[in-house]
């Protein structure tokens, strides 16, 4: 059954139309890449499935059932985290504080209804979710301004990890990574999926994209104009159908 599905979705900013009957959908543990040039409207459809935004027209199903995701915190209930690609990490906490943030675990008792955190249980939940992953991180202590572009990143997978149990949305993960940082956010993005957690995966990275996604659905100007299967897809196809050099193509529903 497929887990998230938008259909028909429609987005206007005043005479502007960024959606223009958009259409998505992925299955629990499967990678999406959902590809685009610089305004198809990439963002747009993101911040309406993960609840940010609400659409002007069209529908959102998920497992099944229509939603109305009435803001991130109903996307959450859901189970749907979002990696955003500025990270939203505090630099100046440590990874485990990062991780709960805004889900802070107060102590037992008295002490908690005092305002006094649990460090030591949040850390130990720290080290088992990055642990799960295989995201090693280089200091538990350190502020996370002060690790690699990598490590943060780490960091960011990590907690969505933890807390999403359907979804996450991850957007351009490996954006100013080097070589060796991108191949560990991949591999990180894998081993979600294989835990039963869908991925969507935007990306301008073609290569990243192949390297990673089980399907791949292209946006062009605010609508869905193509769905490929990763096996059967290259560069050329992508990079057609988001130019509008190759038309509609549609390699089947989500497996």
């Amino acid at each position: 059954m497929t887990l998230l599905e938008a259909c028909g979705v429609v987005k206007r900013y005043g005479h502007v139309e960024a959606l223009r009957g958009a259409d998505f959908s992925v299955d629990a543990g499967e990678v999406v890449a959902l590809i685009g040039d610089n305004g198809a409207g990439k963002s747009t459809l993101v911040k309406v499935l993960s609840g940010v935004t609400a659409p002007d027209a069209g529908e959102l199903r998920f497992a099944g059932e229509t939603v109305n995701l009435s803001g991130p915190t109903a996307a959450r209930a859901l189970g749907i985290e979002t990696v955003y690609q500025d990270l939203a990490l505090a630099p100046d906490l440590d990874p485990a504080a990062n991780l709960f943030l805004g889900r802070e675990q107060m102590r037992r008792g008295l002490l908690g209804r005092l305002g006094f955190l649990d460090n030591r249980a949040m850390a130990e939940r720290t080290r088992a979710a990055f642990a799960e992953l295989g995201a090693g991180v280089q200091s538990e202590r350190m502020p996370v301004g002060f690790l690699s572009g990598g490590q943060r990143q780490s960091i960011a997978v990590g907690r969505a990890a933890a807390w999403a149990s359907k979804l996450i949305f991850m957007d351009e993960p490996t954006a100013a990574l080097g070589v060796v940082q991108a191949e560990r956010v991949l591999d990180l993005i894998r081993r979600v999926r294989d835990t039963g957690i869908g991925v969507v995966f935007i990306s301008h990275n073609m290569p990243h994209v192949l390297q990673v996604a089980d399907r791949m659905e292209v946006l062009r100007l605010g609508r869905r104009v193509a769905r490929f299967a990763a096996a059967d897809t290259s560069m050329e196809q992508l990079v057609g159908a988001m130019t509008g050099a190759i038309e509609q193509v549609d390699q089947g529903a989500a497996p």
